[in-house]
């Protein structure tokens, strides 16, 4: 997640929506690490303070998990998707978009695989 994916955050609460919306919604899957709390400072230019304090909210509501040498993630269950099922769609956003394929007939690929798929 980069600063330039949504307005900058200033606050902690700020951090924590912009967080959240990216896990409710998959962009951050069940396991993903998110940055530490000195790179999100850094990348959104606040203190290490109001990125700790961000993290601690979304730790809270049980969003994510935060381990000692494991850094943090998001939480088993907390996204819309795990892991693996969120990386391999980005790499199918980068395949398409550098193979100049559109976003219906991208939709379209997966229709038709999930229908082959699905009986």
């Amino acid at each position: 997640m980069t600063p330039a994916e949504s307005p900058a955050p200033r606050t902690a609460d700020d951090l924590a929506d912009l967080f959240r919306g990216a896990i409710r919604s998959g962009q951050l899957g069940d396991g993903e690490r998110l940055p530490t709390v000195r790179q999100t400072a850094r990348d959104f230019g606040v203190a290490q303070g109001t990125a700790a304090k961000a993290y601690r909210a979304l730790e809270q509501e049980g969003l994510v998990v935060t381990r000692t040498a494991a850094g943090t993630r998001v939480a088993p269950g907390a996204s819309r998707a795990p892991q693996t099922v969120v990386e391999r769609a980005r790499e199918l956003v980068e395949a398409a978009q550098t193979s100049d394929v559109g976003f219906d007939e991208t939709v379209g690929v997966l229709r038709a695989l999930w229908s082959g798929h699905a009986s």
